[in-house]
């Protein structure tokens, strides 16, 4: 199992207490520190079932530099939406958990990480 995680996140640090309570082997993968590939993102968004708009923080202010709120989500527009998340990985949701039963979660709750375990 493999953790993508921001350490001054509170949800990242609630996720990395659940799985060490419940004795889980995982591999911590800062994101920030260690980008995503294109590729990368492309598997975990097939595992996870989701398209990269629905993993992009498009809060925050880089995203609003970029103006992401109007761009368009679409097939055609998923080359651009990896490449910013390529790019700017900040704007990677978190923390995203993958499975090594190929399955994968974006842990922002308890539910959702009890759901790879």
């Amino acid at each position: 199992m493999e953790i993508w995680i921001n350490p001054a996140c509170s949800k990242c640090a609630s996720a990395l207490s659940l799985l060490d309570g419940e004795g889980v082997e995982y591999t911590v993968r800062e994101y920030l520190k260690e980008p995503p590939s294109a590729d990368e993102l492309e598997d975990v968004l097939r595992r996870l079932e989701l398209e990269p708009w629905d993993i992009t923080r498009t809060g925050e202010e880089q995203a609003r530099r970029l103006g992401m709120a109007d761009w368009p989500r679409d097939a055609g527009s998923r080359e651009r939406w990896i490449g910013a998340l390529v790019e700017h990985p900040v704007l990677i949701q978190r923390p995203i958990v993958t499975a090594d039963d190929g399955t994968a979660v974006v842990g922002r709750s308890e539910e959702a990480l009890r759901s790879v375990l």
